[in-house]
């Protein structure tokens, strides 16, 4: 479930057919100036999203260089990203001083065409309050602006907006496909992977995680670097007051793309308290 902030060495932190979350992928890659990476995952398509540093990617002989614009940190710009098709071979060539750079996947089982996201295509969502200390912003990599592009992923980055609060709240799980009777789906099965980071990054906060409503549950100590894999039950997480928080969030469905949450029954009333919410509901698609 959490995995401690360490050096991988440019290994899959979560690879291709985890146990618990078989349904998605994540490295970090870190480069030098002229370094190069080189990656295929077959079943899976990725993105590459730099979290500092510039790169330049080829996918299968398509370039998209000098994608990433941030210096010191994820709060230093604005995200980018390129869609990578299922197994495609890709070559990351690190084009500043050094990167550190993001690879999310989520299982799939057809070949699409690859693409960049920059600045002007980001999906961004803004919402809650300071007043019901939920107030964050959302920036879609892979959001509901290219739901006809991709397959089964969705890659978002997510910010507490001020200093300390809750995020992922009201509680909600997405760990099993329930149709409704009337159409459509009450619930979808979307395995979910986070990368947290703070600043200062000697902040830190806790991952909530109940696997039935109003049962005895479990916590984790999060820290900058942090890896939470999410298989199943209501996860909302907070940052310690003074700090902010940002998590890099990978999502990939069983059946389907587009994001259906079940909203804690115990807590489902705070939908109706906290602004904006149905909006960011809406942009999980």
């Amino acid at each position: 479930m959490h995995i401690a902030p360490h050096d991988n060495q440019n290994k899959p932190i979560v690879d291709a057919d985890n146990a618990l979350v078989p349904l998605n992928y994540f490295n970090i890659v870190k480069l030098k100036r002229g370094e190069v990476f080189e990656y295929a995952v077959p079943g899976y398509e990725t993105c590459v999203v730099p979290a500092t540093g510039t790169v330049d990617v080829d996918v299968d002989g398509a370039i998209y260089p000098d994608l990433g614009n941030r210096t010191e940190d994820v709060w230093d710009g604005e995200p980018e990203g390129v869609y990578v098709p299922v197994g495609a071979k890709v070559r990351i060539t690190c084009k500043t001083d050094e990167t550190e750079t993001f690879i999310a996947g989520a299982k799939y089982d057809k070949v699409l065409e690859p693409f960049d996201v920059r600045e002007a295509q980001l999906d961004v969502v803004q919402y809650g309050s300071d007043d019901t200390k939920t107030h964050r912003k959302i920036k879609h990599i892979l959001g509901a602006n290219h739901h006809d592009r991709v397959g089964r992923l969705l890659v978002s980055e997510l910010y507490t907006v001020g200093e300390g609060g809750w995020s992922g709240f009201p509680s909600h799980k997405h760990d099993t496909d329930r149709p409704d009777p009337d159409g459509g789906m009450i619930e979808t099965r979307h395995d979910e992977t986070y990368n947290f980071r703070f600043k200062p990054n000697y902040g830190s906060g806790v991952q909530m995680l109940q696997r039935e409503d109003n049962k005895p549950g479990d916590a984790y100590h999060i820290m900058d670097g942090s890896t939470i894999m999410l298989d199943k039950g209501y996860h909302p997480c907070a940052v310690l007051p003074g700090y902010q928080m940002y998590y890099f969030t990978i999502l990939g469905g069983l059946s389907q793309r587009s994001l259906k949450q079940y909203f804690q029954p115990t807590h489902e009333a705070q939908l109706h308290t906290i602004p904006g919410i149905m909006d960011m509901v809406a942009k999980f698609k």
